[in-house]
């Protein structure tokens, strides 16, 4: 059964957002038109990313919890990974702006990606001799500035907000993959590549990491969107 842990994990974070994405009110279903590819797009990069310090020996994953299926030295669930966390992400993005119309943090939108974007590439080029730390934070930053450059602060307060609510289950996610509930770490991080600073038993990183994941699929989920919105306008 220990062999299933990170297939469950994958399965039950899409379980409810997938079973409730044919409501009516939300609709999710009618917007996968735009979230497939922003997905399909993220993921590719992350992959990338993922392969990458796999081979060079940032993290690694424990034999014993996953279902020993690799494709370019990566386990099937953590390319499950890549679907069905953003999957459930823009679902939670999609959740809030239905139930929560007003963009409250759009007043602070803007400071605050300024100051996440100082903030971000001190740290990274403060850390070039930790192969996580400086990645992650510099590619979070540089990500920040494109979404800035293409979007403004127009969803920015609409992300945050997204991106807060989606640290509870991050929490509960991460925590297991990480060991905080059970014998082992799913995924085992060389601590000479990181800050070595943790959230329980996650890697400070890992909420950048995940920043910067949901911010990639939002951005591109929502230039989807709106291209579509345009053209009958135009028509």
């Amino acid at each position: 059964m220990e062999t299933y842990l990170y297939l469950l994990l994958n399965i039950l974070t899409i379980s409810f957002p997938l079973v409730r994405s044919f409501e009516n009110r939300v609709q999710y279903a009618k917007k996968w038109y735009a979230l497939f590819p922003a997905i399909i797009i993220t993921g590719a990069f992350f992959l990338i990313w993922d392969h990458w310090f796999t081979i060079i020996g940032v993290w690694e994953f424990n034999p014993r919890y996953i279902l020993g299926i690799y494709f370019f030295e990566l386990p099937l669930e953590e390319w499950l990974f890549f679907l069905t966390v953003p999957f459930s992400c823009v679902f939670i993005h999609e959740v809030l702006k239905y139930f929560v119309p007003k963009d409250i943090l759009s007043p602070v939108a803007k400071p605050l990606t300024f100051v996440l974007i100082v903030l971000f590439l001190l740290i990274g080029l403060f850390n070039l001799d930790k192969w996580y730390t400086s990645v992650n934070f510099l590619v979070a930053s540089a990500v920040l500035i494109l979404h800035y450059i293409v979007f403004k602060t127009e969803i920015l307060g609409r992300f945050y907000l997204t991106y807060l609510v989606s640290l509870i289950p991050f929490l509960l996610v991460n925590g297991i993959l990480t060991g905080s509930f059970i014998e082992e770490q799913v995924v085992k991080y060389n601590d000479m590549e990181n800050l070595s600073i943790r959230l329980f038993t996650i890697p400070i990183e890992d909420t950048v990491y995940s920043m910067t994941l949901l911010l990639m699929t939002i951005s591109i989920y929502e230039m989807i969107r709106s291209k579509k919105t345009i053209k009958p306008a135009l028509s």
